[in-house]
């Protein structure tokens, strides 16, 4: 009999689109990054009835629901959430929680389904493989975009983030990212992007993005980031209110950007920003000379965090 599980199911970057027109039959592509730090934390415990307790539980029923919907499934469970990732921040939450939800059920009935029948089950991974990339595998992940099937886009490529380098995160609580029927909404309003555009993006990111993250080479990991967040943020700029959602947040990155640091852009939606460092050293210098900077400005908060190679992590107490 299996006494718990408990999942740790960690946030992630969304970096960005590589074709958004399906010129070749596939359409998105995203390129992401677990992180560490910041993540979803639940135990689940064989109960007879539905408790769920803790930060955004009534989302965390919801998923619930849905698996036990999906499943043909009906008991009694005790659902503990001890940490999530703040929604609607980019970061990647509502995916997240329904896989870390999903994972838990499922192993506490004694199951081993695959994540990504998970994901498909709470329509999860409609547009990017990215969230279920980095709950199986962290690590610095590529997917092939959406094909014909209704299932996630499969991920074509996942590498080891430096252990040195440093992730700046700046979140601005006063702004929330487009989410639900409005980012639905927001896609059928963009239209595509010529194919020279996709092409010059995935040329980059094969031929110098990906080789110099292998080779530990900073500034042009940094330069091919930046290049993909520019292309991205001002194609969205008509739906998002400019190439960054919050104007508190872009004016960290443009200072940022002015103290020489390459790799700056917004996750997802955002409005969180996100820089990429060397090392902890100029991670804590800029983290602190950001705080003091903008420290009237009670809605941003900054966060020094590491890349994470390692996906969720699920333990099963029998």
């Amino acid at each position: 009999m299996i006494r718990s599980v408990t999942v740790h199911a960690p946030a992630r970057l969304h970096m960005g689109f590589l074709d958004l027109s399906g010129a070749l039959a596939r359409r998105f592509g995203s390129v992401g990054l677990a992180i560490d730090g910041i993540g979803v934390n639940l135990t689940a415990r064989p109960a007879a009835t539905v408790s769920v307790q803790g930060p955004q539980s009534e989302r965390a029923r919801y998923c619930l629901e849905r698996f036990a919907q999906g499943m043909q499934w009906s008991g009694g469970v005790d659902l503990q959430i001890e940490a999530a990732i703040p929604p609607h921040s980019g970061l990647g939450s509502g995916t997240q929680l329904a896989l870390a939800v999903g994972v838990a059920m499922d192993r506490l009935r004694g199951g081993n389904i695959d994540v990504r029948q998970i994901a498909t089950m709470h329509e999860r991974g409609q547009r990017s493989g990215i969230g279920v990339g980095v709950f199986q595998q962290g690590g610095f992940v590529i997917d092939g975009g959406r094909g014909t099937q209704a299932v996630p886009p499969p991920v074509i490529a996942r590498l080891d983030f430096p252990a040195a380098w440093r992730i700046l995160l700046i979140f601005d609580h006063a702004a929330a990212g487009l989410h639900g029927e409005r980012e639905t909404e927001a896609f059928r309003a963009m239209a595509g992007w010529p194919q020279s555009v996709s092409a010059q993006l995935c040329h980059q990111l094969l031929m110098s993005t990906a080789p110099a993250l292998v080779e530990g080479d900073l500034e042009a990991f940094g330069q091919g980031i930046t290049t993909l967040q520019r292309t991205i943020g001002d194609h969205f700029a008509s739906v998002q209110g400019g190439r960054y959602t919050s104007s508190m947040v872009q004016s960290v990155l443009e200072w940022l950007e002015d103290q020489r640091v390459r790799g700056v852009g917004q996750t997802s939606w955002g409005p969180t920003g996100f820089a990429f460092l060397g090392d902890d050293t100029q991670g804590q210098r800029l983290l602190a000379e950001a705080q003091a900077r903008w420290r009237k400005y009670e809605s941003l908060e900054f966060r020094l965090l590491r890349g994470r190679n390692q996906g969720a992590e699920v333990l099963v107490e029998s």
